[in-house]
């Protein structure tokens, strides 16, 4: 595997971001054939997709569910080894925030991602 910085694991985040609300298809395509591994897999607690088509397929849903609304990452990615971790938003044209979590994945041995399975809200209270 070569090293990934926390450098490259933020563009690679950001890139797989924009691409799960990019509504031509063709530019969505090549964004997740930058960001993921060709069998990378994102698990959210309503979607699954597996493959890039299948990121394809969720990405495709969000853009009808949540039309014009867009993603950004408001963490820094936390990396070590092979793994990473971030806090997004999803956020409406007028800048409300619809839904936020956090993402933790996995990085293929090229860089790009492997898996990444996102939660909703903050962490319940102990």
């Amino acid at each position: 595997m070569t090293e990934t910085t926390t450098a490259d694991i933020s563009a690679t985040v950001d890139t797989s971001l924009a691409a799960l609300t990019e509504t031509d298809e063709t530019t969505r395509g090549e964004l997740l054939a930058r960001a993921w591994a060709a069998d990378g897999s994102l698990t959210d607690p309503p979607l699954v997709g597996e493959g890039l088509a299948g990121l394809n397929d969720f990405a495709a849903v969000l853009c009808q569910h949540y039309a014009g609304q867009r993603f950004r990452r408001v963490s820094g990615v936390d990396v070590h080894h092979d793994r990473f971790r971030y806090a997004w938003e999803l956020v409406a044209p007028d800048g409300t925030v619809t839904v936020a979590g956090i993402d933790v994945g996995t990085v293929a041995p090229d860089g790009r991602l492997q898996t990444v399975t996102g939660f909703f809200g903050d962490l319940p209270a102990a």
